[in-house]
């Protein structure tokens, strides 16, 4: 548009001219008018970017200050598992003598930390395990209570036992062995399922596996693999 302005103001001129130039100069003019709307065009550009890159300030500035971002969750206060464990009088004697550091100060216990009764605040399930082979000798679940300390409400102290946190429910494995079964080797598993009812545990699903001797034995090889040749 600032072209087509700029060319009225030169046909206005051409107007004393004689009357025989009168339709060359009206010709000329529109000629001049059309080169210099080009010349305009070329000079400030078109459409939108006579006014620059867009900025994205206020793009970043709209997010409010507020917004909290997703995929964190609260923090969950950490125990001290062994101190728990040997100020426990439901834990035995001989597990509390036992329960030393495998190397420097680092003890054969793992912490879970999860819902498995209808507290307020998270659970915490401890197993124990020996040094040489890691196998669990207990499981411990302890619930919060309303003065921040813990309370014991569930115990298994038998061999090669270990204890999870499966959707809100207790799930205890126990390896079974028989009379010549190595410690890598059970014979099978039990898998107890216990879901906090009435303020204790209650049994819910039992599973019984047994597995292949033959498995893992070690004898044997497998076939090598064959080629085929077009």
């Amino acid at each position: 548009m600032r072209g087509l302005k700029g060319s009225g103001g030169g046909t206005t001129g051409l107007g004393g001219l004689g009357a025989g130039l009168a339709a060359g100069g009206t010709a000329a003019a529109g000629l001049a008018a059309f080169m210099l709307l080009c010349t305009g065009c070329a000079a400030g550009g078109t459409g939108t970017r006579d006014e620059g890159p867009a900025s994205t300030q206020q793009v970043a500035g709209s997010t409010p200050s507020n917004a909290v971002a997703t995929g964190t969750a609260k923090p969950v206060p950490r125990v001290d598992a062994v101190t728990l464990l040997k100020g426990d009088p439901e834990v035995s004697r001989q597990l509390k003598e036992d329960l030393k550091p495998c190397a420097g100060d680092e003890y054969p216990v793992d912490t879970s930390y999860g819902t498995v009764t209808d507290g307020s605040a998270t659970d915490v399930v401890v197993n124990v395990m020996t040094c040489g082979d890691s196998v669990g000798v207990g499981t411990y679940v302890y619930q919060r209570r309303s003065d921040g300390s813990y309370g014991n409400v569930f115990a298994s102290e038998v061999p090669a036992v270990y204890g999870t946190i499966d959707r809100g429910d207790l799930v205890v494995t126990t390896q079974v062995y028989g009379s010549k079964d190595s410690v890598a080797y059970p014979s099978g598993e039990d898998v107890v399922t216990y879901h906090w009812t009435a303020g204790r545990f209650s049994e819910t699903d039992r599973v019984h596996n047994v597995f292949n001797r033959a498995v893992g034995s070690g004898e044997g090889a497998l076939p090598a693999p064959q080629t085929t040749q077009n």
